[in-house]
């Protein structure tokens, strides 16, 4: 036990500073916490300690997992039902864009230009298309964009765009099986008694009770994970739709969402986000890069030619049009699953997977480093932060 601790102590380390680097140089806590990551892993690889940061424990895996998950499903808490309906003509058109287009586009590149075949041409299609939701939600949420109908839209694009790579990810390489039918059948389930469940739960227990909700939702979250990867899905994909199932319960209280948001981001989401970092074969990417930025540039230019001239028709900022384009560029949690999903079905060689998992982790980092140097539309943060600052000084009067 006393290993694990220390590396956990080491772990959480590696967090603080980057978190004060973060506030430093005035970007994302999570793009910073994958860049340090990465350069643990690399410094790891290079004294052959790598072992020593127990990347594949258990235990590490199962900390990173809930974050990747508690982050989705906070994610989609914050996308009210009522919120989507207004915005579905926004959200459905830039997040089947976003996600067609890199498919296309780098599926084409990774076929006729390197020579793959074509299973992996399309998985690597696959694991280029997504959107990271991990980190868009950790940067809306850091600047305060997800109280914004702005960052609201954002997110929804991100939805759709997802969910269209799990579908095709399933439609393609999963067998559409019982398990299938079953995983489906329980999610039609819980959209109609989810919420009236957790309603009574807290009616009847919340203030009784000491952090039922909280257990609750942990919960449904891991047994609908359970079944997710029984059926040959992925857990963070039910953690998005039960977000959204309980987005107007979850709205009512918001000293409760801010609790879930401190357990998320002040625990799991560092050890995944840092994970994820150290999960990079720099020396590899080093080795042969031209693949590597082959891959990168196909993503995020085929978003940008798909995405920027549709968010035209939307936002007529300049910083507003850049902003959503270039978070909707970026890549971690689905790329990373699909990528990972190739490998352990020999879809793709660990020498193609290290490829893309490059790709997917630069394009978490470089477009939202862009985006909040440049294009940051602070205009739309001056309201919702000044309230912040209002509510905060009246509870201190109170």
């Amino acid at each position: 036990m006393i290993f694990i601790y220390s590396v956990a102590a080491f772990w959480f380390l590696s967090a603080v500073l980057s978190t004060i680097i973060a506030n430093r140089i005035k970007i994302s806590m999570a793009l910073v916490e994958i860049v340090i990551g990465a350069a643990i892993g690399y410094a790891a690889f290079k004294m052959n300690f790598t072992s020593k940061l127990s990347l594949n424990a258990d235990w590490l895996k199962f900390s990173a997992g809930v974050g990747a998950i508690m982050l989705t499903f906070l994610a989609g808490a914050e996308l009210n039902p009522d919120t989507m309906k207004t915005k579905f003509k926004e959200v459905s058109i830039i997040g089947l864009i976003g996600f067609f287009a890199p498919f296309t586009g780098c599926s084409l590149i990774a076929y006729f230009i390197l020579g793959w075949g074509l299973q992996s041409s399309l998985l690597a299609g696959i694991a280029l298309s997504t959107t990271s939701m991990a980190v868009v939600y950790a940067v809306m949420l850091e600047y305060g964009f997800n109280k914004t109908d702005y960052g609201k839209g954002i997110l929804g694009a991100c939805f759709v765009n997802d969910l269209g790579t799990v579908i095709c990810l399933g439609l393609i390489f999963a067998p559409f099986t019982y398990r299938t039918l079953l995983f489906v059948s329980v999610i039609l389930i819980l959209i109609f008694i989810l919420p009236k469940v957790t309603e009574f739960i807290i009616k009847h227990f919340a203030h009784k009770t000491a952090a039922i909700r909280t257990k609750w939702i942990l919960f449904v979250l891991l047994s609908m994970g359970v079944l997710a990867i029984w059926s040959g899905s992925e857990p963070v994909l039910p953690a998005y739709i039960i977000g959204m199932l309980l987005a107007k319960t979850i709205e009512k209280d918001e000293f409760f969402v801010r609790r879930l948001r401190t357990l998320t981001i002040g625990f799991f989401t560092s050890l995944y986000f840092l994970r994820a970092g150290a999960l990079m074969s720099l020396p590899i990417l080093i080795a042969a890069p031209l693949i590597f930025i082959v891959f990168f540039v196909g993503k995020v230019a085929f978003k940008i030619l798909g995405l920027y001239p549709v968010i035209k028709n939307f936002r007529e900022d300049k910083k507003e049009k850049w902003y959503y384009t270039l978070l909707m560029s970026t890549g971690l949690t689905f790329g990373t699953i699909s990528a990972l999903f190739g490998l352990t079905h020999n879809i793709i060689t660990q020498g193609q997977y290290t490829y893309l998992i490059g790709a997917v982790i630069a394009s978490a980092v470089i477009p939202t480093l862009i985006a909040n140097k440049f294009f940051l539309p602070v205009h739309l943060l001056e309201k919702p932060i000044l309230d912040d600052e209002m509510s905060e000084l009246d509870s201190i009067v109170k």
